[in-house]
């Protein structure tokens, strides 16, 4: 890899993984054609697969939006899985003629103007990047983290254990300075969040697509780490903003997804990290899984919560257990 000024970003495949989220698939596919319109130079492909929904989104993408290449999978593939098949749909990892480089993109994200020339921007900019992240936002305009530091035994504590604002808000949980954001120039991060994330094509080509042993979170994370382990790095481009309704798609099953949520975090840590780590880790988890069913039950008690919410929770806390 070299340092010299690389080809520039010209030819763009965007791909949007969707399940049961339609208002926000309209919406997001419609900021992607507004933000296309905005860059006449950029050449560009959008990819939707459709996670067997059953709410019809996926006729609502061939009548609205015909420019959208569809695929509508007959069974829900998870992120990983359903990103990997537009990408082979595309051409990576090995064919020649794909795009420069790609856009995932969750259907619950909406690109702000300019967000897509900006990430091309940095890209261009930076010949070592491999993926750049934008800042992310709230729907009501709120300030959203969108990119982390790699794991940390005080980050997996906190994450039960919330005590304050500020340690939540540090470096010691992970989180970069909002004045890095504010600053409005790239930096260098240790992963972005998979909501929207530019992969330049040659570093795919090098790594690989996406790990299909995730079905859901932590994969771009992963994705991250071998890039870097690679020699090749990441950066937050806070100058493109995107709009993140964060979590739709996974709402829908929470208690399914707070075990998917630690199924793919142990799957990492068992990894990347080594045996002691990952033992300290694995207690901190049991006990702050102790402390949420405790706060489950008291919540149940004060009528915040029913009795069949508080077993579900119960009963995803001892799976998780068990992993």
């Amino acid at each position: 890899m070299s340092d010299a000024a690389p080809t520039p970003i010209r030819h763009l495949g965007i791909v949007v993984v969707s399940y049961n989220v339609r208002e926000l698939l309209v919406r997001c596919l419609s900021s992607i054609g507004s933000e296309l319109a905005r860059s006449p130079r950029l050449e560009a492909q959008v990819w939707v697969v459709d996670n067997a929904s059953v709410d019809g989104s996926a006729e609502m993408v061939r009548e609205q939006f015909p420019w959208v290449r569809l695929i509508a999978s007959a069974e829900n593939l998870g992120f990983a899985r359903a990103n990997n098949r537009a990408l082979r749909e595309i051409g990576f990892p090995e064919e020649p003629d794909v795009p420069d480089a790609v856009l995932l993109l969750n259907p619950d994200a909406e690109l702000l103007p300019g967000a897509l020339s900006e990430m091309v921007q940095c890209l261009d900019a930076h010949p070592r990047a491999a993926v750049v992240g934008p800042q992310l936002q709230y729907g009501d305009g709120r300030f959203q983290h969108g990119a982390f530091r790699f794991p940390s035994l005080a980050q997996v504590f906190l994450d039960f254990f919330p005590l304050n604002w500020r340690l939540t808000e540090s470096r010691i949980n992970g989180r970069y300075p909002k004045a890095l954001y504010a600053a409005g120039q790239p930096f260098p991060v240790d992963f972005v969040l998979g909501a929207s994330m530019m992969v330049r094509a040659e570093a795919i080509r090098q790594v690989g697509l996406l790990d299909e042993g995730y079905f859901m979170y932590a994969e771009e994370m992963d994705w991250c780490r071998r890039f870097y382990a690679a020699g090749w790095s990441v950066y937050c481009a806070p100058a493109a903003r995107v709009i993140h309704h964060e979590g739709q798609s996974a709402r829908q099953f929470r208690d399914r997804m707070y075990v998917a949520l630690w199924r793919s975090r142990y799957r990492f840590f068992h990894r990347y990290y080594p045996a002691a780590w990952r033992v300290l880790a694995r207690s901190i988890v049991r006990v702050g899984l102790w402390a949420e069913a405790r706060r489950a039950r008291q919540a149940m008690t004060r009528g915040d919560i029913s009795r069949e919410e508080m077993d579900r929770r119960l009963a995803a806390y001892r799976e998780v257990a068990r992993l």
